[in-house]
This record gives structure tokens, sequence and C-alpha cells, in this order.
């Protein structure tokens, strides 16, 4: 039972953020007419600088970020590759304590080979900006302008007077869940960046529910975010932490240390491929004890992404395989050579 609620407090802090990340950026599209959307997406070289930007940050808030961005056809395939590549989710938090100076190392390493991955990605694929057919969500709109408005001023009370259903539910469920990252329920248990973090953009989101319009608040966060999104994130992601306890209580990876340093880089790609943050820490504390080489270290950081790509599953199964399969491509090669150079 305590592993349920612990899990189910995991997939409502992860789905929460990706709720409200989707809730600023409809509300940004709106609030500058799409004219942030359209420059954004018009420069490629910008969106795989910011992608890594926030795949380097760490933990996986960066990540979340780039894939809410990337469901609403923001940023292209590529720079979700990048941001994914760049990313060492909550296990840079403990390479940051274990081994700082080759933790800020692969930190700029993984930032560099990440807008590579990025750019060859959307050069060697047919894929722009969405996962085409498989894609359920379509871009960001903007309706007509006397109807699409962020702050209608004179008129915020008025509409609490006559509240709709969705405003209250959109309220009240944003309320509690402020509650519940202040008490410490959801979220990180201590006061730290990613709990602040958290609790900052809970509260613009609950502004931004409180203050737009209703056609705002039917059209664009209740149909389309809360509706169509929140449901199969909140499901897909407690399915899949599910499913990662179950294989990681059962995984046992230092007996396959002993078969040597190639298989044991195979390995870890092939783990980097669970959309978890866990098993990564285990190459983590090898590498920090000396008992694997950096190689392996960088190939695991490559192609893991801690639980950025989990909404993912819920946006485009299609997206999500594609992404990982380049991952696992970048890490076995790129720690393929450098485990060759002796690293």
């Amino acid at each position: 039972m305590d592993t349920v609620v612990s899990i189910s407090r995991h997939a409502l802090m992860i789905t929460g953020f990706v709720f409200v990340m989707m809730l600023v950026v409809e509300y940004l599209n709106v609030l500058t007419a799409g004219v942030w959307r359209e420059r954004l997406a018009g420069h490629k070289w910008g969106q795989y600088i910011l992608a890594a930007v926030l795949g380097a940050t760490p933990g996986c808030l960066g990540a979340f970020a780039v894939v809410a961005m990337y469901s609403h056809r923001v940023v292209s395939l590529g720079a979700v590759v990048a941001a994914m590549v760049a990313t060492s989710g909550d296990e840079a938090f403990v390479m940051l304590a274990l081994i700082p100076r080759q933790a800020f190392l692969l930190a700029g390493l993984l930032f560099g080979l990440g807008i590579v991955a990025g750019v060859l990605t959307d050069l060697l694929s047919a894929w722009r900006r969405s996962a085409g057919a498989e894609s359920y969500c379509d871009r960001l709109e903007v309706h007509a302008e006397n109807q699409c408005v962020c702050f209608p001023r004179g008129q915020i009370v008025a509409q609490w007077r006559s509240c709709s259903a969705a405003r209250g539910i959109l309220a009240v469920g944003l309320a509690i869940f402020v509650v519940a990252l202040v008490s410490g329920r959801v979220g990180p248990p201590t006061w730290n960046w990613i709990r602040v973090t958290l609790l900052i953009m809970s509260a613009a989101g609950l502004f931004i529910v409180s203050t737009v319009p209703d056609h705002f608040l039917e059209e664009h966060l209740w149909q389309h975010v809360a509706r169509r999104h929140v449901p199969r994130i909140f499901l897909w992601t407690f399915g899949a932490l599910v499913a990662m306890y179950v294989v990681t209580e059962h995984l046992h990876m230092e007996a396959a240390i002993k078969e040597g340093q190639w298989i044991v880089l195979l390995i870890a790609c092939v783990v980097g491929l669970i959309p978890e943050s866990g098993p990564h820490l285990v190459f983590v504390t090898l590498y920090a004890q000396g008992t694997i080489p950096l190689s392996v270290l960088l190939a695991s950081s490559i192609v893991q992404d801690g639980h950025g790509m989990l909404p993912m599953l819920a946006h485009s199964r299609r997206a999500f395989l594609v992404i990982k399969m380049v991952n696992l491509i970048m890490g076995l090669l790129v720690g393929s050579a450098t485990m060759v150079m002796g690293f």
C-alpha cells in the first residue's frame, strides 16, 4: 500500500507539472497572439539550444517542459531529442554530490551531443514539429481577437459570481495541488529548487485559471488541456511507474560487471531505455567507486532521460519509440568510441 501511495504521489506530481506547463504555454500563445511560437518554430537552432539547456538542467522539469512544447508543435522532434540526450534526470543531483567535477564535464558533453543529435534527427527524419498522424493534439489555437483575451479587466469578479463548473473544478484542483506541494504530500519531501519551481508554476496556473475569460477557459484549458491531456498523462505515467517498480525490484546489475566492460556498456544503454530515474543510479555509483569507466556512464546518460519521456507516452507512442531509438544509437556509438579511446 505504501508503494502504491508513493507511486500515485509521483505520478500526480509529474501530471500536475505537465498540466501547469501546458496552461502556461496556452496562456503565452494567446497573450502574444502566437508570435512567440512562430518565432521559436522558425528558428531551429534556438529550439535546439533552448531544449538542450532545459535538458541539462538537473532534474526532470526541463525535459517535461520540452515535451509540453512539443505536444503543442512549438518545437521539433529534434529539439526533444536534444533535450533527452542532454538530460540526466534526477541523477544529476547525485553526480553533483558524488563526482562534482566529472558531473560538470558530463553535462557539457551531453549538452553538445544533444544539439548534434537534435540537428541530425531533423535532417534525417521526415518528422517536423509533431508526430504527424499519430499525434492527437493540434497546434495551439488563437481564435478571434475579441474572443481570445487573457486578462479581461473589470470582468474577473463577474466571472466568479457566475462561476462555471470548469473554472470551479480547475481552480479547486490546482488549489489542492498547491496545498499538497506546500505540505510536502506531493513533490520533493524537502524544500529545494524543484519544490519551489513546482510551487511557483502551480501558483501561476491557479492565477491563469482564476482570471481568464470563460471562452479561453472552456476552449483552451478545459476542453483542450484538462480533458484531452491530463487523464492520459496520469494513466500512462502511473502505469509506467508501476511497471518500472516491478522491473527494478528484480534487477541485479552487479553480476554483469564480471562479464566485461563491453557487456556492461550494452546493459547500461538497454537499461537507459527505461523511462525511470532509479536504474541509472547503479552506473553513477559504480563509476564513483571506480568500477566502470567514464564511457559507460556517458552512454547511460545519453540513453536515459529520467522521467522526462513519460508524458510523451501519453502524447505519441511512435515519437516515444523514435526518440528512445535515436538515444540508444547515439549512446552506443559515443560510448563505444570513448571506450576505444580508453575513457
